[in-house]
């Protein structure tokens, strides 16, 4: 497997403290029976390079354990959950260096931002709102209406659903791409929603027909569970759904935690002109070490919901 590059040796400069959001928009917060589960940052202050856009973090149990990382030392771009791609029709919106075919990876300045546009909708459960992927002149590439919102999925486990539609906004198709669509070897197609977990040690991660990082990476099962201990102590998993139609499960757990439902996994995705791409992302953040059957009961009330 290639690993990917560490930023102690990758980047031109250490990040700062973490970003604080302009006054207007600072750090809503997601609520579930009067406990706070997450906040959402939705103008970071970042150094371009390093994928500006709105993230979740800090996401939590219902118990408090935190299960996000935002701005770690060894992918600084990580931010929490979020919505990025390193390649927008050759614009990278996900932060750090850009892998070239025949090169590798290289720092270019090719950095756009995904932008927070408006509000429609802000309560203590559910935020609604508009946003734009744009280049690094300020061209928009990309309309996105997204929602999410916190419902209880018992006492010892919550809900965060994240529902995304992409619009064209140039008139013609545009292009999702990955390391791996651009040539970069040992499933590295994330692109997408990602996840970037904490842990103290490595965390496991399985399916119903997997387990272990080598197993699931690219996958595409209905549902992917990771289990870890946060630094501070807590057990908690976190149970992904929502691939879409060529979707994959990109994930890591050897070199940091982290899950990403992967748009362009080996083949590049298209947001067609005039035909919005829908996604639907849920996870249930739950405290403790759920085994296997009680994912997989949890799975199936859901559906039943």
């Amino acid at each position: 497997m290639t690993a990917e590059p560490r930023s102690a040796a990758a980047e031109p400069r250490r990040a700062g403290p973490e970003p604080r959001p302009a006054a207007a928009d600072a750090e809503p917060r997601l609520v579930v029976d009067g406990v706070e589960v997450a906040r959402y940052v939705v103008r970071p202050d970042l150094d371009p390079r390093h994928g500006p856009r709105p993230y979740l973090h800090p996401v939590r149990t219902r118990a408090g354990t935190p299960v996000t990382d935002a701005l770690p030392a060894d992918h600084v771009w990580h931010l929490g959950a979020s919505l990025a791609v390193q390649d927008v029709d050759g614009v990278n919106l996900w932060g750090g260096r850009t892998y070239v075919r025949g090169t590798g990876y290289t720092w270019r300045d090719d950095h756009g931002v995904i932008a927070h546009t408006g509000w429609r909708e802000r309560t203590a459960g559910r935020l609604d709102h508009d946003l734009e992927w744009r280049d690094r002149h300020g061209r928009v590439l990309l309309r996105e209406h997204r929602r999410i919102s916190a419902t209880s999925a018992g006492e010892d486990a919550w809900w965060l659903d994240l529902s995304a539609t992409l619009t064209s906004a140039t008139g013609v198709d545009v292009r999702l791409g990955s390391p791996a669509t651009n040539g970069r070897p040992g499933g590295a197609g994330y692109g997408g929603f990602f996840w970037r977990a904490v842990a103290d040690g490595e965390p496991l991660v399985r399916t119903a027909a997997a387990i272990g990082e080598d197993d699931v990476n690219g996958s595409a099962a209905p549902w992917l569970a990771l289990s870890a201990t946060a630094p501070g102590g807590g057990a908690y998993t976190l149970v992904f759904t929502g691939l879409g139609p060529g979707d994959r499960w990109f994930v890591r757990t050897a070199m940091y935690p982290g899950v990403c439902v992967a748009y362009a996994f080996d083949s590049p995705a298209v947001v067609a002109a005039g035909q919005p791409r829908h996604n639907r992302h849920r996870v249930l953040v739950a405290d403790g070490h759920l085994d296997p059957a009680d994912v997989a009961a949890r799975m199936d009330a859901a559906v039943l919901r």
